[in-house]
């Protein structure tokens, strides 16, 4: 092959012949460095500029003047057998060049490339200057283009040279424009351009071109390049000689009417490509036997392996080129790498899995009860259908991972499949296989990739399926996750052969279940799969679907939760993806209850985590800064023990950051995340009638909430603010009209004769109305609000309560009672009154709460105002004796 550059007419532009302006070579020439090529005069090259050097130097002399003798550079090859890409490698003999072009771009960082044309050779005789690019102080070797000829007249083999160059131009292809232009001005052309001209077009390597460069001498020069060229055209003529041969072998093989006749010989003929079909016809054959092996030793049930080696009996008889031979030597393919009996064995060391779980994953103790019972009953009975769970939680709870978890855990192939957005049932039966392109569901695709029959399938945000024209994907899940169906599950695309038994299938499995499978006969046993799934919201999942579920709810963690999480896991592993060590940077206790309380408000640890990467990031800078300020102090040292070299700066050493370790505390954290984006309510003193403290649940845990309420003057109107739902409105409703019913009862009505309501209105208000709320709960505290308001008492400051009311006074209990809890202990509340029926929900409570803390447990609304006031009411008639305050003794 020939190097022909495409610069060649840029070196005629420049030549000797018609260069107009006259250049000269200056004494003092900055220096580019090439660390792969070797620049020859009268030849051009494309310079990619990577060097820093070379870079400083394109940037400084190149482009910042306008001048004809800027743009004349050394350029240098690098040392023969030298992989150093520094000045340490320049060679002493370099090639005087001019810049014909800049082309690269500035951004996103600087690139550029230089077509440089070469004029003369030069010798490097001293190095003036390294930083920010070489200067070299350089002796010219050679005439430059135009400056007359040398005396040819004792040059030997100079004419042959010529001679067996102008062999070279012949031999090659005119129609390529270099070719054309260099022929036509061959005979003008000093002959003492030609050795180095035609060394930089034939194929040589670099130390040989590096050989032509060091030839100084013009006879030498001639000998260098001689042998190059004569390799060249020696190749030419074998490679042309090759290609006769060959066509003279495809004439032979004509018919004699046409090989007389030199007829041109038609694209793929049949005797043409005879011998090709036989080979390819082999290559097939071998192929179909791999295949046929291959579906022998896949083991495979009786039903699917008759199956198979009826479509492989087919396949043989098949041309290759029809388009059924490819979808069914995919199927028997896809069939062959199922694996029909391939098992991992299950690690049923029930101790080891409770630590591996207690590892991972902190809290979530009926997730890992769940898994551990699995665990039980599987090393009890071997033959035991995996269960099909589902964790239904907030996102950020850890869902998806501690399915990972769970597959480490049993020793089994965890394979994920994300249901987001899936709209198409094809997506989990699988197309048919008389559509072009169809591929087999997700369910047997992932079966494959996994390689066993019993891995681990994560469903994941399975409540977020959709439904369009291509079917119900959830309807198709109704037979992957039923354990009583799932054993037969059979994928549409190993299934059906046409559209007739499609319609037929369906038509059946409309009129009767025990139909449904009439057509399908390969199924795949899925009874060993143990499926996960999970989803954000059970509302949006079909109840069929959700019924063939066991549901397992994974609840948002509480700040107390969410701190031991950061200290054992989080923190580690922000540590590890910022390359920082427990030396550099340690997390204060208080730092992380500050970033959970101040800086995040979510269910899960996601956002937990950004906001401690922040903080390592900020670290990093710190260490980053720290590294380089001991660098230059190691390097002042030594310039210290040198005093020919300069002195570093003072100001160098201003702003050292602090020894290690680097301590994140609560003034830290601040400086670093700014000021504090969340703030909650914290326990006051009440001093005013009308306010009491209740307790709500949010997704990202508990929180209290100061209800309050006020009374005019007007027409007997309810008014309720904060963005509250029906639900709340009826139970303000509901509290209201109980404190008119028993205002008597509450001695209510001493100071005036009429109504409560009567020319009266009043306004509740719950505090956050930007952030909506609903639900049963604060039945109680409203109407606790309503009697203080009424009564003129203030509600003691130390109690929050929570709890659903009837119209009757009876106290219902509510959901989140440990959320609730744990939200007034943070408050610094340490008395709740809470439904009697949630007495049993304290359990979930961590016992170092409970024991600080006193519950009084309410049957009806006497309990609880009896409770909430200083003093009760004595007037009330409590259909229920019991004790007022029950302490703690959990």
């Amino acid at each position: 092959m020939l190097q022909l550059p495409i610069t060649c007419r840029d070196y005629f532009f420049f030549g000797f012949h018609q260069v107009k302006m006259k250049l000269s070579i200056p004494r003092n020439l900055p220096l580019l460095l090439v660390a792969d090529g070797v620049l020859l005069p009268g030849s051009s090259m494309r310079v990619p500029v990577n060097n820093p050097k070379n870079m400083n130097m394109v940037k400084s002399h190149i482009l910042r003047h306008n001048t004809l003798s800027s743009t004349v550079i050394g350029v240098v090859p690098r040392k023969a057998g030298s992989d150093a890409d520094d000045i340490t490698a320049l060679h002493n003999i370099g090639t005087a060049a001019v810049v014909v072009q800049v082309t690269g771009t500035n951004w996103p960082r600087p690139a550029y490339t230089l077509l440089v044309t070469g004029l003369c050779r030069f010798r490097v005789e001293k190095l003036l200057q390294e930083d920010p690019y070489s200067v070299a102080r350089v002796t010219q070797l050679d005439k430059l283009p135009g400056d007359g000829d040398d005396d040819l007249s004792k040059i030997n083999g100079a004419e042959n040279f010529r001679l067996h160059a102008n062999q070279l131009l012949e031999m090659l292809d005119v129609t390529v424009p270099v070719v054309g232009k260099l022929k036509k001005v061959m005979d003008k052309l000093p002959i003492t351009r030609l050795p180095d001209i035609f060394a930089s077009i034939v194929k040589a390597s670099y130390d040989e071109k590096l050989e032509v460069l060091d030839a100084i001498d013009i006879e030498e020069r001639f000998q260098k390049a001689l042998p190059l060229l004569l390799r060249q055209l020696e190749g030419l003529r074998l490679l042309k000689d090759a290609k006769r041969n060959a066509l003279q072998s495809e004439k032979d093989l004509l018919p004699p009417g046409l090989r007389e006749k030199g007829t041109i010989v038609l694209k793929n003929p049949r005797w043409r490509n005879r011998e090709m079909d036989r080979r390819e016809s082999d290559s097939e054959g071998d192929e179909i036997a791999e295949l046929e092996e291959k579906i022998k030793s896949a083991d495979m049930p009786d039903h699917a392996a008759k199956a198979c080696l009826k479509e492989l009996k087919r396949l043989k008889k098949m041309p290759a080129a029809m388009p059924e031979y490819a979808m069914t030597r995919n199927y028997l393919e896809l069939m062959a790498d199922l694996p029909w009996s391939k098992q991992s064995e299950d690690t049923l060391d029930i101790s080891q899995a409770r630590l591996d779980l207690d590892e991972d994953h902190y809290g979530m103790e009926k997730l890992k009860k769940r898994v551990i019972e699995y665990l039980a009953v599987r090393q009890i009975k071997n033959s035991l259908k995996g269960p099909i769970l589902c964790f239904i939680g907030p996102p950020g709870v850890g869902k998806t991972s501690v399915g990972r978890s769970i597959a480490h855990t049993l020793g089994r192939q965890f394979h994920r499949i994300s249901l987001g957005g899936c709209c198409d049932q094809s997506d989990i039966r699988g197309h048919r296989r008389t559509y072009i392109g169809s591929m087999p569901g997700r369910i047997i695709n992932g079966l494959r990739t996994v390689g066993v029959n019993n891995p681990v399938f994560l469903l994941d945000e399975i409540d977020k399926l959709g439904k369009g024209i291509q079917g119900d994907p959830s309807a198709a899940l109704l037979e992957v996750l039923d354990p009583e169906q799932n054993f037969s599950f059979t994928d549409q695309y190993p299934l059906f052969h046409d559209q007739i038994s499609y319609l037929l299938d369906f038509i059946k499995s409309e009129t009767g279940r025990k139909l449904h499978y009439l057509y399908l006969n390969v199924p795949f046993d899925l009874s060993q799969v143990l499926f996960i799934a999970t989803a954000n919201n059970v509302a949006t999942i079909p109840a069929p679907l959700l019924d063939r579920m066991e549901i397992i709810h994974v609840p948002g963690y509480t700040q107390e939760e969410k701190s031991e999480i950061a200290t054992r896991h989080l923190v580690s592993k922000q540590l590890k993806e910022h390359g920082l060590t427990k030396e550099q940077l340690q997390f204060t206790e208080d730092s992380i209850k500050l970033i959970i309380s101040k800086y995040t408000r979510e269910s899960g640890v996601r956002s937990l985590e950004r906001k401690l990467g922040a903080v390592c990031r900020a670290v990093a800078v710190k260490v980053a800064e720290h590294q380089v300020k001991v660098k230059a102090t190691e390097q002042t040292s030594e310039k210290e023990e040198n005093p020919d070299h300069s002195v570093v700066p003072e100001d160098a050493f201003i702003g050292m950051p602090p020894e290690m370790p680097i301590v994140i505390d609560k003034l830290a954290v601040r400086d670093i995340l700014g000021p504090a984006i969340f703030e909650s309510e914290m326990s006051e003193r009440l001093s005013h009638p009308g306010v009491a403290i209740g307790l709500a649940w949010t997704a990202m845990g508990g929180e209290i909430m100061f209800v309050e309420a006020t009374k005019m003057g007007g027409d007997g109107e309810l008014t309720l603010t904060g963005q509250l739902g029906d639900v709340m409105k009826e139970s303000a409703q509901l509290a209201l009209n109980w404190v008119r019913s028993h205002a008597t009862e509450c001695g209510l009505e001493m100071k005036t004769d009429e109504d409560l309501m009567e020319k009266t209105d009043v306004h509740i208000h719950f505090p956050a109305g930007a952030v909506g709320k609903d639900g049963p709960s604060a039945g109680v505290t409203i109407t606790t609000v309503l009697v203080s308001l009424f009564s003129d008492r203030c509600v003691r400051s130390d109690t929050a309560m929570t709890g659903e009311i009837t119209l009757r006074g009876l106290v219902l209990p509510v959901g989140g009672i440990k959320e609730k809890v744990l939200a007034a202990h943070r408050a610094g509340i340490l008395r709740i009154i809470i439904p009697k029926r949630n007495e049993k929900d304290l359990e979930e409570v961590p016992k170092n709460v409970r024991s600080q803390m006193s519950f009084v447990f309410a049957r009806r609304l006497e309990d609880v105002l009896e409770a909430a006031f200083e003093g009760g009411f004595p007037r009330l008639k409590r259909v229920v004796v019991s004790e007022d305050i029950i302490p703690s003794k959990l």
